[in-house]
């Protein structure tokens, strides 16, 4: 069944930086384009990044847009997003998505704290 695994979450200072990861199972990575969201306490889980099947094409929501950069290693099955210049509202539980046959799978999300 698919599965998605995400880590390197935990508590970073301002400014600081953060790489997560998302080890993808279960189907064909290669072929799908992967997504990563955001949710904070009380607030809907919004999309932060996505990126197409290649790794060609990427697009950021406007508030991380120039800090945080989303890749994949389609030879390992995972999907990359690397924060930087890290801001307290980035705060939140972060989570990594696939949509395959018009239904959406979600990791089990991994903590990013920002906080001095």
């Amino acid at each position: 069944q698919v599965q998605l695994v995400e880590s390197g979450g935990g508590l970073v200072q301002p400014g600081g930086s953060l790489r997560l990861s998302c080890a993808a199972s279960g189907f064909t990575f290669s072929s799908h384009g992967m997504m990563w969201f955001r949710q904070s306490l009380g607030n809907v889980r919004e999309l932060v990044a996505s990126i197409s099947s290649t790794g060609d094409s990427t697009s950021y929501a406007d508030s991380v847009e120039g800090r945080f950069t989303i890749s994949r290693d389609n030879a390992r099955n995972t999907v990359y997003i690397q924060k930087n210049s890290l801001k307290s509202d980035n705060t939140g539980v972060y989570y990594c998505a696939a949509v395959l046959s018009q239904t959406t799978y979600w990791g089990q999300g991994t903590q990013v704290t920002v906080s001095s």
